[in-house]
């Protein structure tokens, strides 16, 4: 999944051990940019934690997250996970569309539409028309 927003602020670092070895997770607080905006808490990990400092207050990112709940107690938890991020607008600039070619004076116009042939009607057409 995608989503694009604007940050708004950084959560508190939290660091801890497990039987894996040490951790760290940080949440970004990001606005996204709706008729109706909602602000959403991004949970970053490790390698991720470096990344998002980069990040200023009003900056557009994009994101690649994914979604995961868990029960316990008989209340849900619900985590966006982000895996990936972008800034929006870093990317190569589209090409601008070249102007259309201006004729010189060296160049021949293209070529008239040739005239349409008027045909005057037949002296025996009645025209009911009263003007």
């Amino acid at each position: 999944m995608e989503i694009t927003g604007k940050v708004v602020r950084l959560g508190a670092l939290t660091e801890g051990t497990s039987a894996r070895g040490p951790w760290r997770k940080q949440d970004l607080i990001i606005e996204t940019e709706e008729q109706f905006p909602k602000t959403v808490c991004l949970t970053c990990w490790s390698n991720q934690i470096d990344e998002i400092q980069k990040f200023a207050p009003g900056q557009a990112i994009k994101a690649q997250i994914d979604l995961s709940s868990r029960e316990f107690n008989g209340k849900w938890y619900t985590d966006v996970r982000v895996w990936r991020f972008d800034p929006v607008g870093a990317t190569a600039p589209a090409a601008a569309p070249e102007p259309a070619p201006q004729p010189s004076m060296h160049q021949t116009p293209p070529a008239a539409a040739p005239a349409t042939e008027y045909f005057p009607p037949a002296e025996d057409s009645v025209d009911d028309l009263p003007f």
